[in-house]
């Protein structure tokens, strides 16, 4: 029996692989899709981790929180009032799971629409652009294309001093499934998923304790940002310890009791839950067969050039798996442009203009350079910052909190990275994207019209002071 030929084969199904699958078939190409994730239900989802565990659940929960916490601190602001408000965490997972269950199903709705095939299994790339699927019944069959996507995505990395067990220490998908808020809440790493499920569980009514190895909060991120961020992470409470390096974990009397070592020495402390957040690893292993022609790099993402093909013909490679920020959007677009490379049509991701967000409260986006990396490098910059405080709009809303900062080349004035933290941000920075992909200047932005009262004004203002000409605030 001969394999079942396609045009493209994706061997994923999270935002790399089903957007390249879609694209693909949009392009008019036989297209598959091999994905092996399972849902809650026990039936394939995909979306990969994105969609299921990540994302779209976290963002459902932060949102559920985030109107828990307002109905119990701040709507009294406003003159609303609630007597013996509570929260029912079991109504709250459940709201958070059919969100998830309508975009999967979704995908598959998008698929059939498209006349994408879907496989459930694991996919393992053969040489001559052979993909073998092995089902959840340990059952295999052999599939081959003429070009093959790898889009295998990333999965969280375990220490080897605090294995997850489901229910004591947990990854982030065991964080999104907890069956009440518990009282004490270890948080290990300080990054994107520790900061907004820690601050989950925090506005619900633990006490998050979140312990970061590194000495610089967001150490990515731009340092007036981040320290500005901080500063309101504090006042909620969210205990962030910095340079603590923890070293074992031991449950005993159903608690974990985690140790680490900081300047002041080795300390202890119990939790009824851990979360281990320090990160994410290419999902490679058991992937390639001898002979693939495809090369994994030290941290075994799999090695693509600037157009994501690895060297073997019509083998490519998008999202987590390869180069590049960990980022679901940034591997939908080259999902995307794999696709119409694939279909002879011009191709591109810009990876400096890829937005990174956390969708804390307040939340945090930027893009492009910080001011460290533009120092560390040498180039010659004029910084404008404007605080929400300032404007109207986020007075209204009981949101003050935050800036904007806009960095422009010293002598060309071409926009080099904008930076925000306050609310909405993860929808501002945007416009500062559209900017720089059009190589625009602080010039152009501080030229725009912007509507009134409207917290892009902060926006609107950060790119008039890096010439000093802020309206609303003193240069």
């Amino acid at each position: 029996m001969s394999d079942q030929q396609f045009d493209v084969i994706i061997i994923g199904g999270g935002p790399g692989g089903y957007v390249a699958a879609i694209r693909a078939a949009q392009l008019g190409l036989k297209t598959a899709c091999v994905d092996a994730f399972i849902g809650k239900d026990g039936k394939p989802a995909l979306g990969g981790t994105c969609l299921n565990v990540g994302c779209i659940p976290s963002k459902a929960m932060l949102d559920s929180s985030k109107q828990f916490h307002n109905l119990t601190h701040t709507f009294n602001d406003h003159g609303i009032s609630a007597d013996n408000a509570a929260i029912d965490v079991g109504v709250m997972v459940g709201r958070k799971d059919k969100i998830v269950k309508q975009f999967t199903g979704g995908i598959s709705m998008l698929f059939k629409g498209n006349k994408v095939t879907p496989y459930a299994g694991w996919g393992k790339l053969l040489p001559n652009r052979r993909v073998e699927v092995t089902a959840h019944d340990g059952s295999t069959q052999l599939l081959a294309a003429t070009n093959i996507i790898l889009a295998t995505g990333s999965v969280p990395i375990e220490l080897p001093f605090a294995k997850f067990d489901g229910e004591y220490i947990v990854d982030n998908a065991g964080a999104l499934d907890f069956a009440s808020v518990p009282k004490r809440l270890g948080v290990i790493g300080a990054g994107v998923i520790g900061l907004e499920l820690g601050s989950v569980w925090k506005r619900l009514g633990a006490e998050v304790t979140v312990v970061e190895a590194m000495p610089d909060f967001l150490a990515a991120a731009d340092a007036d940002v981040a320290k500005l961020a901080k500063r309101e992470f504090d006042k909620q409470g969210l205990k962030i310890l910095l340079g603590a390096k923890c070293s074992k974990s031991e449950i005993k009397n159903a608690e974990v009791h985690l140790t680490w070592t900081d300047k002041d020495g080795e300390k202890t402390q119990a939790f009824d839950k851990l979360l281990v957040a320090v990160g994410r690893r290419a999902c490679t292993q058991k992937l390639l067969a001898d002979g693939t022609g495809v090369a994994l790099d030290e941290r075994g993402r799999i090695i693509v050039d600037e157009h994501n093909w690895t060297g073997a013909e019509g083998v490519w490679g998008v999202g987590d798996c390869v180069r590049g920020p960990m980022l679901a959007h940034k591997a939908s677009e080259e999902g995307i442009a794999v696709a119409e490379i694939i279909a002879g049509k011009p191709g591109h991701v810009n990876l400096d203009t890829v937005p990174w967000v956390i969708y804390t409260e307040p939340e945090v986006s930027w893009v492009g350079k910080t001011e460290q990396q533009l120092k560390a490098d040498g180039v010659p910059y004029k910084i404008g910052t404007f605080p929400f405080a300032a404007i109207g709009r986020a007075v209204a809303m009981n949101e003050p909190a935050g800036m904007v900062k806009v960095i422009a080349h010293a002598e060309t004035d071409r926009l080099l990275g904008v930076h925000m933290v306050g609310a909405c941000v993860s929808e501002l920075i945007h416009e500062a994207v559209v900017a720089m992909e059009f190589h625009g200047s602080a010039e152009d932005l501080a030229r725009i019209c912007h509507a009134h009262p409207t917290l892009s004004e902060a926006v609107h203002e950060a790119a008039l002071a890096v010439d000093k000409r802020a309206i609303h605030k003193a240069n």
